[in-house]
């Protein structure tokens, strides 16, 4: 997939970032990674709540394979085909996949360390 095919299948989406990735591009939102496009095609993010959707188009994960084994990436899927066609509904699609990402993003953020409690005069004075 070129460049220009992408900027004009993610224009009814919105503007989003295109990073030279493997053998395609790395598409995101203010720094958010939602979607990927390779020569395997068009992959969108995925999680528990939109994974559904993309088993009723009858999609399927994104896999590769390496030298010893084939690897599912069950948070990537790819778009059903039908979505090309349609570009309000592949901006939906966008749109969703965008908010898993974000999700993830929100569960994967370090905890920040708690602060040390100040010790109290009568505290100290047990030391």
């Amino acid at each position: 997939m070129d460049r220009d095919f992408l900027l004009d299948i993610f224009a009814s989406f919105g503007p989003v970032t295109l990073r030279r990735m493997f053998s395609g591009f790395g598409i995101s939102v203010d720094g958010v990674n939602f979607a990927m496009a390779l020569r395997a095609g068009l992959i969108l993010r995925a999680d528990e709540l939109t994974i559904p959707r993309f088993e009723a188009e009858g999609a399927k994960p994104f896999q590769y394979t390496t030298s010893k084994k084939t690897v599912t990436v069950a948070s990537y899927w790819h778009v059903p085909e039908r979505l090309y066609d349609d570009p309000d509904e592949f901006a939906e699609w966008a749109r969703a996949a965008l908010v898993a990402a974000q999700r993830a993003a929100l569960k994967k953020r370090p905890k920040g360390r708690k602060k040390a409690k100040k010790k109290t005069a009568k505290q100290k004075r047990k030391s």
